[in-house]
C-alpha cells in the first residue's frame, strides 16, 4: 500500500516477539515502512534478524519525544500470558500505563491503533464466544486485557482515535522458542516430543482449544489495517476446538512416534477448560476466516523446526 508521500508507516511494538515477528516479516514483504519497539522480554532480535525495520529497546513514553511519525500502530507489546500477571500483578498497571502512552501518541499523531486482545476475555462464558457476552471478574489478566479494551473505546469517544482490538484464540506457529514456558501447548508438546520426551497434561487431555496458525493472525492485523473502522472488536480463531490429547495424537502421528503424554491434578484455579471462537462477526465485518486447519498449521509447524535443526546440525 502506497501512501502519498511514500510507504505507509508502521509502528509494531513486540515485534521482536511470536506474534509480532510473523507480523513484520509480513509487512517488510509487502513494501511497508516498519518500526520495531521491543524490550526483549520475550522476543529475540533473531526473530527479525535480516528484515528491514528500525529497533528501538526503548520505553513507549520515548515515542513522544522520538520525532517519529506513523499512520498506523500494531501494539502487540503486552505481556500475553495469564501466569505473567499471576506472578507479578504490577505487571496490570504497567500494561494498562503503556496502552495509555500509545492512545495518547495516537491521539497527537492522528494514527490508527490495533492492538492484542485475548480469548482469556471470556473466563466464565459457555462456548463459541461471542463478542457481545458479558466479561467477568476472573483473574489479573483478563482485568488487563479488558481495560485496554476500554481505554480503546474511551480514547475513541473522546479524541476519535480509530482502534481495533483482536482477541486472540490460542495462536501456535513459528518464531514462538522465546517465549519458553509460555509458548503455546501445541508447541510446548513439539518441543518436548521431537526429543522423545513426554508432553506432561494437567487433567484428562479432554480440555479444548481453538487453535489457531500465527499466518491467519496475521491476516486479520492486516484486514484490520486495512479496512476503516472507528473502534471495533473481534475474535481471531478459526471456530474449530480440538483436545489435548487430539494434539498429542496428532503430534505421534506426524512424527512417527508413539509417546504417551503424562496426567498430572491440575493445579489452576479458574482454569478454562474449553475455547471457542464464534468467528461470525470476523468474517461479516473484518473479512477474516482462518485459512489452516490444525493438521496444515502442524504440519508446517514440525517443517520449521526440522529445517532449524538441520541448519544446527550443518
Amino acid at each position: 500500500m502506497v501512501m502519498e508521500g511514500g510507504w505507509l508507516k508502521v509502528l509494531v511494538t513486540g515485534g521482536c516477539g511470536f506474534i509480532g515477528s510473523n507480523l513484520v516479516e509480513r509487512l517488510i514483504e509487502e513494501g511497508y515502512d516498519v518500526t520495531v519497539y521491543d524490550n526483549l522480554s520475550s522476543g529475540n532480535l533473531k526473530n527479525i534478524e535480516g528484515l528491514d525495520v528500525k529497533f528501538y529497546n526503548k520505553p513507549y513514553n520515548h515515542l513522544h519525544t522520538s520525532g517519529l511519525e506513523f499512520d498506523v500502530i500494531f501494539h502487540l507489546g503486552i505481556p500475553s500470558s495469564s501466569p505473567m500477571y499471576k506472578e507479578n500483578p504490577m505487571l496490570v498497571g504497567e500494561a494498562i500505563n503503556d496502552a495509555i502512552t500509545i492512545l495518547e501518541y495516537a491521539k497527537k499523531r492522528k494514527c490508527k491503533v490495533i492492538y492484542a486482545s485475548s480469548s482469556s476475555i471470556y473466563n466464565g462464558n459457555k462456548v463459541p464466544y461471542r463478542e457481545d457476552m458479558p466479561i467477568y471478574v476472573t483473574d489479573y489478566y483478563t482485568e488487563c486485557r479488558y481495560a485496554i479494551e476500554r481505554l480503546a473505546k474511551l480514547y475513541n469517544t473522546l479524541h476519535g482515535v480509530k482502534s481495533v482490538g483482536l482477541r486472540f484464540f490460542s495462536i501456535y506457529g513459528p518464531k514462538e522458542e522465546y517465549k519458553g514456558r509460555y509458548a503455546n501447548i501445541i508447541s510446548q508438546f513439539l518441543w518436548l516430543m521431537m526429543k522423545d520426551e513426554p508432553p506432561v497434561i494437567f487433567g484428562d487431555g479432554t480440555q479444548t482449544r481453538d487453535f489457531t496458525y500465527v499466518s491467519d493472525v496475521v491476516d486479520a492485523l492486516i484486514l484490520a489495517m486495512e479496512k476503516e473502522f472507528e473502534c471495533e472488536i473481534f475474535n481471531v480463531g478459526t471456530g474449530v476446538a480440538h483436545t489435548f490429547n487430539q494434539v498429542v495424537e496428532l503430534l505421534n502421528r506426524k512424527l512417527g512416534k508413539d509417546i504417551k503424554p503424562i496426567y498430572k491434578p491440575n493445579p489452576i484455579k479458574n482454569y478454562v477448560y474449553h475455547t471457542l471462537a464464534d468467528t461470525t462477526k470476523a468474517e461479516r465485518v473484518l473479512g477474516f476466516k482462518a485459512k489452516i486447519d490444525l493438521e496444515t498449521g502442524v504440519s508446517l509447524l514440525i517443517k520449521e523446526y526440522s529445517r532449524k535443526e538441520q541448519q544446527r546440525c550443518s
